[in-house]
C-alpha cells in the first residue's frame, strides 16, 4: 500500500508542478494546436526600457530572417500574459529580425506525445523549454530534439555564451549539445511567510542564511517547534521539498557522467542527508496529503498554507514568486512585505549552500521548420541576459510588488546557481525511472507516515534503479553507434 500511496502522490506532484509552472498561462488543449493561439496581452515595456532594448541591436548580427515566426510548443505561452510584462529577449526579436514568436498549444501531460506526433508528421515546432529538466538525454535517444549545435547564426563557443557553456558541455551526448542554456535558475528555494516568523519568535532564515548560520539543524528545530500533532500546523509543504531537500547534499542521485548515467545512491553525501530526513519525517512536520486527496494543504494551490499562516516553509522555484501580485496571494501579501525567501539549508558540517539548479534555456524539435529564427532569438535572449537585469528588477519592483531584499536575495541565489549548482535529469530517463525514483526521493520522509531508512530504501528500489540505468544506458550507446534513434 505504501508504494501505491508514494506514486500517487508523485503524479499529482509532477501534473502540479507542470501546471504552474506556466505561469498563469492558459492550460492548453489535449493535444497540439498548430495555428497561433489568443492570449490576453501582457503589458509592454516602458519607453525608457524599449529604448534601452534598442540600444542592444548592434550587439546583434545583421541579416534578414526569410521566416520570422518561430514556432514554440509548450504547456504555457512564452509570450506574455494579461498582467505580466514582456519578456526583454522577446522585445529585441522583434525589433531586430521582426520576429514573431506563435504558440503550438499542448498540455503538461501531452506535450512530448505532441512532440513525437508533431515530428513524425513533418509539422515540428521550432523549440521546446528545458527548465523542467526533463528533456534529457531522453529527448536525443528518441529523436524528438536535435543538437542545439546544428542553430545557424549561434557560436556556443563565442564570448556570448561564455556563462552556460561549460554547463551544456556537461550534457552532451556522442560529442553534441542539446540544450541551450540562457542562465542557471533554482529549482527550489526556502520560501516562507515573515509574519509567520516573527509570530513564532524565529529569526529570520534569510539573516541566518547571511551569517552562514542556517542548516539543517536549525531548519529541524524550526519545522518541529512550529508543527502541530493535529494537522492545523505543517513545518513544510509543497510537491519537492523531498529533492529540494536531498539535493543540499551536493550532488544528485543520478548523475551523467562520460555519456552514461550514473546511480549515487550509495555515496556518502546521499546517505547522510537521508538519514536528516528520515529523522526530520519521524516528526511529521510535513503536511498530510493523504488526508487531503494527495493535494497539498487547501486546493493544491502552489503557495497557500503560507498566507493563511498554518506553514512555515514550502521549498519552490522562483517561477512561483516572479508573477504579478495577484498570482502570489496564497503565499502571503507581497506588498505587505510577508514574503521572503532564500536558500535552502545547508549541511551544517559543510561550508557550501548547494542549489537545486535547473537549466533556463531551450531545446530544438527535430526537424525545426526555421532553424535560423530560432538561432536569432536564442542570440537575442543573451544580448538581453545581464543587459537588462535592472528592467527585471524594476518589474519585480514596481510591478510584481517584490521588496528590495527580495530582488537582492534572487540575485544572491543566482550567483549561487553559477558555482553550487546541483543537476537533477533523472526525470528525462523514462517513465518507469520516474515512477521508481518518485518512490526513492520519498522513502525517508513518506507524507502520512510509513517512512523506511535510506538502508532499506536501497534494499527494495536499488536493484531497480540499476536496471533502468543500464537500460539507457544501452539505448545511448546503440544511438551514439548505429544513429537509429528508439521507436516510441
Amino acid at each position: 500500500m505504501r508504494k501505491t500511496k508514494r506514486i500517487a502522490a508523485a503524479a499529482l506532484a509532477a501534473l502540479t508542478a507542470g501546471g504552474m509552472i506556466s505561469c498563469g498561462s492558459a492550460a492548453g488543449s489535449s493535444s497540439a494546436d498548430t495555428t497561433t493561439t489568443t492570449t490576453a496581452a501582457g503589458k509592454e515595456l516602458n519607453a525608457e526600457q524599449a529604448e534601452q532594448v534598442a540600444s542592444l541591436e548592434d550587439q546583434l548580427e545583421d541579416y534578414e530572417l526569410k521566416n520570422k515566426t518561430i514556432k514554440w510548443i509548450a504547456h504555457y505561452d512564452i509570450n506574455p500574459y494579461e498582467g505580466a510584462v514582456k519578456d526583454p529577449a522577446i522585445e529585441l526579436f522583434e525589433k531586430k529580425y521582426g520576429g514573431k514568436i506563435q504558440w503550438v498549444q499542448s498540455t503538461w501531460d501531452s506535450r512530448f506525445d505532441d512532440i513525437a506526433t508533431l515530428v513524425m508528421s513533418k509539422n515540428s515546432p521550432d523549440f521546446f523549454p528545458s527548465s523542467d529538466m526533463d528533456t534529457f538525454p531522453v529527448g536525443a535517444v528518441k529523436g524528438m530534439f536535435a543538437p542545439v549545435d546544428d542553430i545557424p547564426n549561434v557560436d556556443f563557443d563565442s564570448d556570448l555564451w561564455a556563462d552556460t557553456v561549460d554547463v551544456m558541455n556537461q550534457f552532451k551526448f556522442n560529442g553534441k549539445r542539446y540544450i541551450a542554456v540562457i542562465y542557471l535558475a533554482p529549482g527550489y528555494t526556502c520560501v516562507y511567510n515573515r509574519k509567520t516568523i516573527e509570530d513564532y519568535g524565529f529569526e529570520d532564515p534569510a539573516e541566518l542564511y547571511h551569517e552562514g548560520k542556517w542548516d539543517w539543524k536549525v531548519f529541524y528545530d524550526m519545522c518541529v517547534e512550529f508543527n502541530d500533532t493535529e494537522g492545523t500546523r505543517s513545518g513544510i509543504d509543497g510537491y519537492g521539498y523531498t529533492n529540494a531537500i536531498c539535493e543540499t547534499c551536493g550532488i544528485p542521485i543520478i548523475g551523467y557522467e562520460n555519456d552514461q548515467l550514473v546511480n549515487n545512491m550509495d555515496d556518502p553525501r546521499i546517505e547522510k542527508v537521508q538519514n536528516f530526513m528520515y529523522e526530520l519525517g519521524k516528526q511529521n512536520v510535513m503536511f498530510d496529503r493523504s488526508t487531503n486527496n494527495w493535494y497539498t494543504r487547501g486546493d493544491g494551490t502552489t503557495g497557500y498554507g503560507l498566507g493563511t499562516y498554518e506553514t512555515l516553509f514550502i521549498p519552490v522555484g522562483l517561477w512561483a514568486l516572479e508573477l504579478p501580485a495577484e498570482k502570489t496571494e496564497p503565499f502571503g501579501d507581497v506588498e505587505a512585505g510577508e514574503i521572503m525567501f532564500c536558500p535552502m539549508p545547508k549541511d551544517p558540517d559543510g561550508d557550501k549552500y548547494y542549489v537545486s539548479t535547473r537549466f533556463e534555456g531551450y531545446v530544438m524539435c527535430r526537424d525545426a521548420p526555421n532553424p535560423e529564427g530560432l538561432g536569432a532569438f536564442l542570440n537575442c535572449s543573451m544580448v538581453c541576459l545581464d543587459s537588462t537585469q535592472n528592467i527585471k528588477e524594476e518589474t519585480f519592483l514596481n510591478e510584481y510588488k517584490w521588496t528590495q531584499e527580495m530582488v537582492d536575495m534572487r540575485r544572491e541565489i543566482l550567483d549561487l546557481c553559477k558555482t553550487n549548482y546541483v543537476f537533477n535529469i533523472s526525470s528525462g530517463i523514462s517513465s518507469e525511472m520516474n515512477a521508481a525514483l518518485q518512490n526513492v526521493t520519498q522513502a525517508t520522509m513518506v507524507t502520512g507516515g510509513k517512512s523506511e531508512t535510506w538502508t532499506e530504501c536501497k534494499e527494495e528500489y536499488g536493484n531497480m534503479i540499476n536496471f533502468y540505468l543500464k537500460e539507457m544506458n544501452e539505448k545511448l550507446k546503440t544511438v551514439a553507434e548505429t544513429g537509429e534513434f528508439e521507436q516510441s
